[in-house]
């Protein structure tokens, strides 16, 4: 796909396959434990209609120094052309971390959406897993009502 792009550094793809673009940040920044930043990219695209862009942590920043997104992920509607930033959050409890210029800081996946027409109904068609929500699926060990009120 073609995307029209204004970007001082290209987003670019690491290997190929990879289905998210690196983002680099404009600006060194140092993130103190548990702060977050708005950290710009200077990148700019134009999405058409029918899809959105999806910025995402980077796996190596989050599980070697704890740098991940405040909002992730974040969504970039097809209608919105200013510059991408990204919610950096540090959520090292001791070490800080420096961001410099250049540094890929984030992904930028660009998908495909629907969007859907909703429709008012006075109740929902059954499934198989019903209204079960968070911890619905079960854990690995199940807990017995005593250790649960612990």
């Amino acid at each position: 796909m073609d995307l029209p792009i204004v970007a001082p550094v290209m987003p670019a793809y690491a290997h190929p396959g990879d289905a998210g673009a690196d983002l680099v940040s404009t600006i060194g920044i140092r993130l103190e434990p548990g702060q977050r930043a708005l950290v710009p990219t200077g990148v700019r695209i134009a999405l058409p209609d029918g899809y959105a862009g999806f910025v995402v942590p980077r796996s190596g920043l989050a599980a070697k120094h704890g740098i991940t997104i405040v909002n992730a992920p974040g969504t970039i509607d097809a209608g919105y052309r200013g510059e991408i930033r990204v919610a950096l959050l540090n959520t090292d409890r001791e070490a800080a971390y420096e961001v410099a210029a250049g540094d890929r800081i984030a992904q930028l996946i660009i998908a495909p959406v629907a969007r859907a027409r909703f429709i008012p109904v006075d109740d929902l068609d059954g499934s198989v897993r019903g209204d079960g929500g968070f911890g619905s699926s079960g854990y690995a060990a199940e807990k017995t009502n005593e250790e649960s009120s612990r």
